[in-house]
Formats: C-alpha cells, sequence, structure tokens
C-alpha cells in the first residue's frame, strides 16, 4: 500500500527503509529536506517531497501518514500542519513517544476534522530497521485494520510483536508504562554488574558472566544482549560519562501510578537513579556530615582527592 512517513530520524528514516523493503511505496518529508532526497536516491521505493502539501498530492486517497517527530510541540505543530492539507477519510499515526493524555486531546481534535488517528506505541530503536518493532496500537479498530499490512512489514514477523491495544491513546499509554518497566530493568542489571566489579578478588570478567547469563539464565534479555556487547568493548567504559538521559517517559509512568495509587518503587526510584546521575549529590555530602557528627565516622575531603 501507499504510506507516508514525516519525520527522518534514526528512527523515522529506518521505518521509512523498512516499508518501501517490504514493497510498500513510501512517500517521505523531512523539515531538512536534503534528508528526504537522499533517502529517496539511496532507497528504492521511496518517493520524496519537499513540502507537507506536496506529500498529500503525490498520494492517492485514503491517505496514511505516519508521524515521527519528537513528542510535545514538535508533534501539536506536526498534526495542525497535516490536517490542513489532508482530506476527509484520510489516517494521521503518531508512531512517537506522546504522552497519552496529549493524544487523547489530538485525537479528538483530527476525528472532528473528518481525519481518523492512531497511535503506535513503538519500540525497536536503531535495531528495528532488521529485527523488526514492536508496536502498541491504539485507535478505532476498523482504521487499525486497514493498516495491517503496514504492522505486518514493520513488525518482526506478521504475526509477532504488534497488537492493537483499544482505543485512542491506549497504544501510547501500553508503551508510556513499557518504557517505564524497561528504566526498572536496565538499574537492575545496571547495579549487578556494579556489584560484580566490587568483588577486585574475583578479577572477574564481566563480558564472560552476561555471555553465561544470556543462555538458559532467567534473567537473558535484549537488555542483557546490549549490554554484553558493550563490555565486550571495554569493561572499563572508559569512554562513557555516567550520565543517563530520559526520555520522559518514566516520568509518565511514575506519576500515573501515583494518580491511580499503584506501587511501583522500582520504576520510579529507577528515574530517580538517572536524576542522580546528573548531579554531584549534595545529599550525599549532608549523610556524610551526618555521620561524622553523630558517630565521629571519617570524612573524605575534596583536597584528598575524593
Amino acid at each position: 500500500m501507499e504510506i507516508a512517513v514525516v519525520g527522518l530520524g534514526r528512527m523515522g528514516a529506518n521505518i521509512a527503509r523498512r516499508l518501501a523493503r517490504g514493497g510498500h511505496t513510501v512517500f517521505v518529508h523531512n523539515r531538512t529536506k536534503e534528508k528526504a532526497f537522499e533517502l529517496a536516491s539511496e532507497q528504492p521505493g521511496v518517493k520524496a517531497a519537499s513540502s507537507l502539501g506536496e506529500l498529500a498530492e503525490m498520494m492517492h486517497p485514503p491517505r496514511a501518514v505516519w508521524v515521527m517527530v519528537p513528542a510535545g510541540e514538535p508533534t501539536e505543530q506536526m498534526i495542525d500542519s497535516l490536517i490542513q492539507v489532508l482530506s476527509k477519510g484520510d489516517t494521521i499515526i503518531d508512531g512517537g513517544n506522546s504522552f497519552y493524555g496529549d493524544t487523547l486531546r489530538r485525537s479528538a481534535k483530527v476525528e472532528s476534522a473528518g481525519l481518523n488517528f492512531v497511535d503506535v506505541g513503538t519500540s525497536g530503536g536503531i535495531w528495528g530497521l532488521e529485527e523488526g518493532y514492536s508496536m502498541m496500537v491504539g485507535g478505532r479498530k476498523e482504521v487499525v485494520e486497514a493498516l495491517t499490512p503496514v504492522f505486518q512489514t514493520l513488525a518482526p514477523a506478521p504475526d509477532k510483536g504488534w497488537g492493537w491495544m483499544g482505543p485512542a491513546g491506549s497504544g501510547h499509554f501500553v508503551k508510556m508504562v513499557h518504557n517505564g518497566i524497561e528504566y526498572g530493568m536496565m538499574e537492575s542489571l545496571a547495579e549487578g554488574f556494579d556489584v560484580l566489579r566490587s568483588k577486585q578478588e574475583f578479577n572477574l570478567d564481566l563480558h564472560k558472566v552476561a555471555e553465561v547469563w544470556r543462555y538458559g539464565s532467567v534473567v537473558r534479555s535484549w537488555l542483557l544482549d546490549l549490554l554484553s556487547d558493550a563490555l565486550s568493548k571495554d569493561q572499563e567504559l572508559k569512554q562513557i560519562a555516567p550520565w543517563v538521559e530520559d526520555s520522559g517517559e518514566g516520568r509518565w509512568t511514575s506519576k500515573e501510578a501515583i494518580d491511580n495509587s499503584v506501587p511501583a518503587p522500582v520504576i520510579t526510584l529507577a528515574l530517580y537513579m538517572r536524576f542522580a546521575s546528573r548531579r554531584e549529590s549534595y545529599a550525599a555530602k549532608l549523610l556524610a556530615a551526618m555521620r561524622n557528627e553523630f558517630g565521629g565516622h571519617a570524612v573524605k575531603h575534596v583536597d584528598e582527592g575524593t
């Protein structure tokens, strides 16, 4: 079928490539137009448009446009722009990491303009091109069913890795919780390997440990695969700064848990640990000072080099 992809970052461009390789005709547009035309020259089956209006003119109705731009205002502006150039019966797909509350509002806005709206929580990162994407899909069921060929092509297998979650907003809600779980899993692996590394008298080969755990262990996972790959290059990770960003979805998951009185301490603590990576901890200084005050415990000073 025909489909457009708007926003050609690492995931957007690879989504367009995988769709084209799967036999679909893919129309692409990007704020930096050169990216769209470079992709079209590289990948058969991809056609570039210099504007959203041109994109709409190139396609046969009913059109489907997959939006893959950063969450927040960029997505808002893109959807507003698409409403102006698309026709009734066309479909806007938001495949980014949008907050599900925004998705509910945007869905109502798009539907009131006579268009269809589908939200797709998309997981797979830069590996999705070759391995396929996991997709959590929200929207009216009949609209989602019409897009089945797209999801079957992008998924790891036609019947695996994707599914209809429910009405608009449900896809992004499920992806939000997915990312919260991801935070907890990553933090647990990182802490565990830090404990292993601390047992210096065993001089453990952390890459070997990861390789052993990858097969048959109950903690085997794709995250462990990626961790093993990183450790195979440099166990000390000398070129990596201890600064961990967050996309926002861990925050949203923690807030949702609080709003619904659901205890989610692992997810929330994993989020806090990311915050801790970005600053010199004043709290740690206070802890050291208190231990010194009440128990006379030694305090390390800055001029001691630690």
